[in-house]
């Protein structure tokens, strides 16, 4: 019976390539011609130099014998559909890199940010093939223990591996319905659990402050206050139409649109302070917020405009206005319940986290008041 070596070929650059040697060879049933060799396109380090490489070097070695050890029981099942396999031709990182390349505004960030671990992962290369539950889980695992891009003496934040790997369950479900899997491995394999964060946002004494303070770019100001406004996400605002603001006598305005993130059709009721400061109206299905960029530089002019308005808080970025309106609305009596529909969340437990903020805000609330007792 044919037996399967894992077998090594130099490369450039200190590396070397990972192939599958069978011997006798096997048949490609495409070409009816016998094969010796399969490249697995994985690749190792020749003298790991840091941490980085060494971890690179474990979960390729893990990898390639895992590969190896589905080939050997395919090849007793007399199965050698694996050397030819056309709906599985593809490579998932590749398939996942032009994924990433439609993303826009914030969220793009965050698939280049995982494509560049699963880079670092597979080498640059993973056929579709190839793609196993067990790769899935180390891929996970592999974030939850990789060093940031900026240090290797600190891991990946935890919220930042559940950001990260969220990206490529998304690329497996999307595979998944084009055909390229045969499995759903998305819904076989387990997330990483999100870590409660301390969301920042503005008192309605700061938002106030903003809103009189100028802004290098007056469209930011414009669209950030409108989130704290209406409690959108920049995704939504960045390609809000003029024809998706209504009117009507007996609810007033509303917002009328499908959710970027959960593709859910909404209608958020908003009030005449926020649609007034869209300005004048213009053409139904032209963008009011058209010069919105998201940048580096954006970013920077946000937070000069926060310092400029004397407000000492760090972390303050576009989406804390969102945060900004669910806190407030809670602060002013909405309940949760409807705060979660005017947030368009799916799920109350998401909603949850405001209700935690306010009640320490609260708390600090009655700490305030202090008598110096004589």
């Amino acid at each position: 019976m044919t037996k399967v070596k894992l077998r090594k070929k130099s490369m450039t650059d200190n590396r070397h390539s990972l192939y599958l040697d069978y011997y006798p060879p096997i048949p490609n049933e495409e070409t009816g011609k016998p094969t010796r060799r399969e490249f697995l396109k994985l690749f190792i380090y020749d003298k790991p130099k840091n941490p980085f490489e060494k971890e690179h070097n474990k979960n390729t070695m893990a990898l390639a014998e895992a590969i190896k050890g589905q080939r050997q029981s395919s090849i007793q099942n007399q199965n050698y559909g694996f050397i030819s396999n056309p709906s599985e031709k593809g490579d998932f990182v590749e398939y996942f890199r032009q994924l990433a390349a439609k993303r826009k505004g914030p969220n793009s960030d965050n698939w280049q940010s995982s494509l560049k671990y699963l880079v670092a992962f597979t080498g640059g290369k993973l056929p579709f093939k190839d793609l196993t539950l067990k790769m899935c889980d180390d891929f996970r695992e592999y974030l939850q223990s990789s060093p940031t891009n900026r240090s290797s003496k600190k891991t990946l934040a935890q919220n930042s591996a559940h950001s990260y790997f969220n990206k490529f369950k998304a690329a497996l479900k999307q595979a998944y319905k084009e055909g390229h899997l045969k499995t759903d491995l998305n819904g076989r394999v387990d997330g990483i659990k999100q870590a409660e964060t301390n969301r920042q946002f503005l008192t309605l004494e700061e938002l106030n402050k903003l809103a009189n303070t100028d802004c290098e770019l007056p469209q930011l100001k414009q669209a950030a206050l409108f989130s704290a406004l209406t409690g959108l996400r920049y995704s939504d605002i960045e390609k809000l139409l003029w024809s998706e603001i209504q009117y009507s006598q007996e609810s007033g305005f509303s917002i009328r649109f499908r959710q970027k993130k959960t593709k859910g059709m909404e209608v958020l009721p908003i009030s005449e302070q926020a649609v007034s400061l869209l300005g004048e109206r213009g053409e139904p299905e032209k963008r009011i917020f058209s010069g919105l960029v998201y940048s580096a530089w954006t970013n920077l002019k946000l937070r000069e405009w926060i310092l400029d308005s004397g407000i000492k808080k760090k972390g303050i970025t576009f989406h804390s206005f969102r945060h900004t309106y669910a806190t407030l609305q809670l602060e002013l009596g909405t309940d949760i319940y409807t705060l979660s529909k005017m947030l368009g969340h799916r799920d109350l437990k998401t909603t949850q986290i405001y209700a935690k903020i306010v009640d320490k805000t609260k708390q600090q609330a009655a700490n305030r008041i202090k008598i110096d007792f004589i």
